[in-house]
């Protein structure tokens, strides 16, 4: 089976306070449902109050990171036999978040 990370950019999700608690109950029903179906490896968000760093092969850490790098929102982790079936996730995850879900496969890895 293939992984499938489905994703969104945080400013994408563009909410009242009264809505946060429901789109939060929401997406966590979804959550449950995968994790009952057996496809759930992994999900969150991205801490967007702690800034990413850049970690060099010789130890060194800096702050500036790649251009263009851009790694922020949420995100779930599902493994899954078709891409159908991970874009049918990616749409139960858009109603439940109330915004479009991207889409990625990754690449085979027999160690993995």
């Amino acid at each position: 089976m293939t992984k499938y990370l489905i994703s969104f950019p945080s400013e994408a999700m563009v909410l009242t306070e009264d809505e946060l608690p429901i789109v939060s109950a929401e997406a966590h029903a979804v959550i449950e449902e995968a994790k009952a179906a057996g496809v759930y490896i992994f999900g969150g968000g991205i801490d967007e109050q702690v800034d990413p760093v850049l970690v060099s092969g010789d130890g060194s850490v800096s702050t500036e990171i790649y251009p263009g790098s851009r790694l922020k929102g949420g995100f779930t982790v599902l493994e899954l036999p078709t891409r159908e079936e991970a874009l049918e996730w990616a749409r139960k995850i858009a109603v439940a978040c109330r915004c479009s879900q991207e889409v990625r496969e990754f690449m085979y890895d027999p160690a993995s």
